[in-house]
């Protein structure tokens, strides 16, 4: 652990106070995790809003101590801000995300929680090869799982394609390019085939980053769009699979075992 301030979350370890947070809840959007502050943890306290990257120090209810952060969009943004967490001693990081399901039976507002992920991203390779595993911790995907259950959420767990771009990546035609490279052209329907759930845009490299720094990682994402029916995003639906997704590592970070 350092006691400077890091260079990006501009924070360090003596600001977490004692006994300090060993868990984070890791958003990509900035009023994310301050809406995950402010409603969920209690004698909140902002460390730091730099470079758009919100940090808070809370309290779940059990009395323990959390950070709710942002991670920014993307695997390389996310990628600075894990390194710089677990060098500030978070031990367990649980993303909080959105997603698009690639399967007709994951609804719009249901939840999707990472086993593992099909790990097409540029930051991944820097931090391990592209063979390495990405894969959940399942202690954690446990805890989230069981926290969906307790809580009756409909959630599907299983494998993630967590890819760097969100337009062309996830296939998406209808955007300022319309024509895909070849190899990305059915790219969906393969992926459907290989019994892939949804496409997001971080949980591979956090996985991959947990393997090799060492920590816990898992992922939790709401449905916003249903890609076997449209490109788009439902936004009538979003806020609840969003809400969804909260209240569930809410719960699992709550009553996870110490690991």
């Amino acid at each position: 652990m350092t006691n400077k301030h890091l260079y990006h979350i501009d924070f360090g370890w003596e600001d977490l106070g004692s006994p300090s947070p060993t868990i984070a809840l890791l958003s990509g959007d900035p009023q994310r995790a301050n809406f995950i502050a402010q409603t969920y943890l209690h004698d909140v306290r902002i460390l730091s809003e730099n470079r758009g990257l919100h940090s808070y120090l809370g309290y779940l209810p059990n009395g323990k101590p959390v950070l709710s952060a942002t991670s920014g969009m993307g695997a390389p943004s996310l990628s600075i801000v894990v390194n710089e967490l677990v060098q500030v001693g978070i031990q367990k990081i649980i993303r909080i995300g959105t997603c698009g399901s690639i399967q007709p039976h994951i609804p719009v507002g249901s939840i999707v929680i990472s086993s593992a992920a099909l790990c097409r991203q540029g930051a991944a390779n820097d931090i391990a090869p592209v063979e390495y595993p990405a894969a959940a911790d399942p202690f954690l995907t446990v805890a989230l799982v069981n926290a969906a259950q307790e809580l009756k959420i409909e959630h599907y767990l299983g494998i993630t394609a967590s890819v760097d771009t969100f337009y062309e990546g996830q296939e998406r035609t209808n955007s300022a390019n319309s024509h895909l490279i070849r190899k990305l052209e059915g790219i969906t329907e393969e992926y459907r085939q290989l019994n892939i759930l949804n496409y997001e845009m971080e949980a591979g490299t956090l996985f991959k980053m947990a393997g090799v720094y060492g920590f816990a990682a898992a992922a939790v994402c709401g449905v916003v769009a249903q890609r076997t029916v449209s490109e788009n995003v439902i936004s009538t639906s979003k806020d609840m699979a969003i809400n969804n997704a909260i209240i569930t590592a809410i719960h699992a970070a709550t009553n996870v075992k110490n690991m």
